[in-house]
């Protein structure tokens, strides 16, 4: 998918992706409509929904982390428009989008994937780096080393009965 034509929840999960100093996990909600996420950022803690492309309560994370920020007035029919270099970031990149906040979010999202992101992995996972697992219980079919047999084994301590 490219980066240019990422919007809501997507665009959302790219940039909790692209926080990897940030976020450790990363959660849906509402149905799988919404991210959520979990990790400290700068000492305080998160906790709950990340929605930045509508609240810039949760792009200041992105904000925070611009070296350089241009924003150049609207062109091609209202669309916003700005140059970024970000604290981490591989390259000065241009982000587009109807609103100031989704260009600098694409912008965000591009310095630290290229031009082009895979499909939003819509479970829970863990972030590390640039990579994300998936979070998931062990199989049922998977036996657990190490269960305490009722008679003991040598090298179990047990006590007296009372």
């Amino acid at each position: 998918m490219n980066v240019t034509d990422l919007t809501g929840m997507a665009l959302d999960y790219w940039v909790a992706r692209s926080l990897h100093d940030f976020v450790r996990e990363i959660h849906f909600t509402d149905g799988g409509e919404t991210v959520s996420i979990r990790g400290i950022d700068r000492g305080r803690p998160w906790d709950g929904r990340f929605t930045p492309s509508t609240s810039w309560e949760a792009a200041a994370a992105v904000l925070e982390r611009a070296q350089r920020l241009e924003v150049r007035e609207r062109a091609d029919h209202g669309a916003a428009h700005c140059i970024a270099e970000f604290d981490g970031g591989h390259r000065t990149v241009e982000g587009r989008g109807d609103s100031l906040r989704v260009a600098l979010l694409r912008a965000f999202v591009q310095s630290r994937f290229g031009d082009s992101v895979g499909d939003v992995l819509r479970e829970p996972q863990a972030v590390t780096g640039e990579l994300a697992e998936p979070i998931g219980e062990e199989s049922a079919d998977v036996p657990f080393e190490g269960m305490p047999s009722p008679d003991g084994e040598i090298g179990d301590i047990q006590s007296e009965p009372r």
